[in-house]
């Protein structure tokens, strides 16, 4: 690339060049003046982080989702039938991503269509806030199960992919953890499933003494990208182009559009085979990390992870060092959203507006948990939920801390 590109910065309006809408073939043609043979190194290009308030609204509306579930799946897990004192769900505070100063119990009297409460009397007579998963939540948790039964294979095929993009085919145990949620794996997978399928994985000790799943048999079938399977992404020679959109007021100087337009042409390296060949200095070796990360998002349920969960799979996945730098660098093909005091990578291809193209039953079983999320808070405000008093209530003694 030519030194003229570096440090191209976007400050003219650009909306007329793309739509909302996904883009897949706007990137032909526009090669002279610009020489993208691999010897050049990586071009400096910055582009401006422009916020996107209709994403941004999926991200603020997950969030109370998805610690809800996790509570509820580890109620579920003990004992759904008891109540719970609240001494024994703050053991699982860290896993919920509630915000530090937010109490554990606040958050979940604000959802009393999930979560009943009442007390219990401990040794020393004192009462002690209780809750118990009421049976419109314990409906749907039950809805969630008998999918994941009925649709093993679709998850262990997820779980198959996530590891043959890693150079060992293994990954932590706590890395996958990270990631069970976005890729709708159940709560206790290790337990419940792994073992179901002896001849696909193993549970390993690595050699960091760290609990670590490995993948036993590699499967050819499941080695097609997302980007390569896809029918509407263009292909000429064995270059693949990524479907570009930008937030309404992005803007691109002319220049960065030609850079982005060649580097749509260069060759497109499967993030299932070996980048070992790649010169990590080189703009063909980030259009593999690129691809990479499209593939990673679309093994998820929702097409978005926080980018904390991600950033401890440089070694794994065989990255170059702050990898990461590829989600500023191509806001045509993710966008960060900075809500809830996070940073979260959403895949754009896969939304319109703020609904998912394509939705999963288990994503469609979650709405339907915040649509009573959001129900319950209604009514709450409306006076329609007492908290139960009394004693005699069962206590699940033996809950514990996974």
């Amino acid at each position: 690339m030519r030194s003229s590109l570096h440090h191209c910065s976007c400050y003219h309006m650009a909306w007329r060049w793309f739509g909302r809408k996904e883009i897949s073939g706007f990137l032909c043609g526009c090669k002279e003046g610009f020489n993208y043979q691999q010897q050049f190194s990586l071009v400096n290009i910055k582009l401006k982080w422009v916020k996107d308030t209709v994403l941004d609204s999926v991200i603020a509306g997950e969030r109370e989702i998805k610690a809800a579930s996790i509570l509820v799946s580890l109620v579920a897990l003990k004992n759904p039938s008891c109540f719970h004192p609240i001494y024994h769900l703050s053991r699982y505070r860290k896993q919920l991503g509630i915000p530090q100063d937010l109490k554990l119990a606040t958050f979940i009297r604000r959802f009393p269509s999930i979560f009943q409460e009442s007390y219990l009397v401990d040794s020393g007579g004192t009462r002690v806030p209780s809750f118990s998963l009421t049976p419109e939540a314990l409906i749907l948790h039950q809805e969630e199960l008998d999918f994941i039964h009925r649709n093993q294979n679709d998850l262990i095929d997820r779980l198959c992919k996530l590891l043959m993009l890693t150079r060992e085919r293994i990954l932590p145990l706590q890395t996958i953890d990270q990631l069970k949620w976005d890729m709708g794996l159940p709560h206790d997978y290790h337990h419940s499933l792994i073992p179901k399928f002896p001849e696909l994985f193993s549970l390993i000790s690595m050699s960091d003494d760290r609990a670590g799943l490995k993948l036993l048999a590699w499967d050819d079938r499941l080695a097609i990208s997302h980007l390569q399977s896809n029918s509407s992404s263009i292909e000429k020679g064995g270059v693949f182009e990524f479907p570009i959109g930008f937030t309404p007021g992005f803007g691109l100087k002319r220049k960065c559009l030609e850079w982005l337009r060649e580097w749509q042409t260069l060759p497109y390296t499967s993030p299932y085979l070996d980048p070992s060949h790649l010169d990590p200095r080189t703009d063909e070796s980030e259009k593999r990390i690129v691809g990479v990360f499209h593939e990673l998002l679309h093994l998820t349920i929702q097409k978005k992870t926080e980018r904390k969960n991600v950033s401890n799979l440089r070694k794994p996945l065989a990255l170059p060092q702050k990898f990461t730098k590829v989600f500023e660098r191509h806001p045509g093909i993710f966008y960060i959203s900075k809500k809830c005091d996070t940073q979260t990578v959403v895949l754009r291809e896969a939304y319109d507006g703020n609904q998912l193209i394509q939705k999963h039953p288990l994503g469609e079983i979650r709405e339907k948990f915040g649509a009573l999320m959001k129900q319950g808070l209604l009514d709450k405000s409306r006076g329609l939920y007492k908290k139960s008093v009394g004693t005699g209530l069962d206590e699940d003694p033996q809950l514990e801390e996974d």
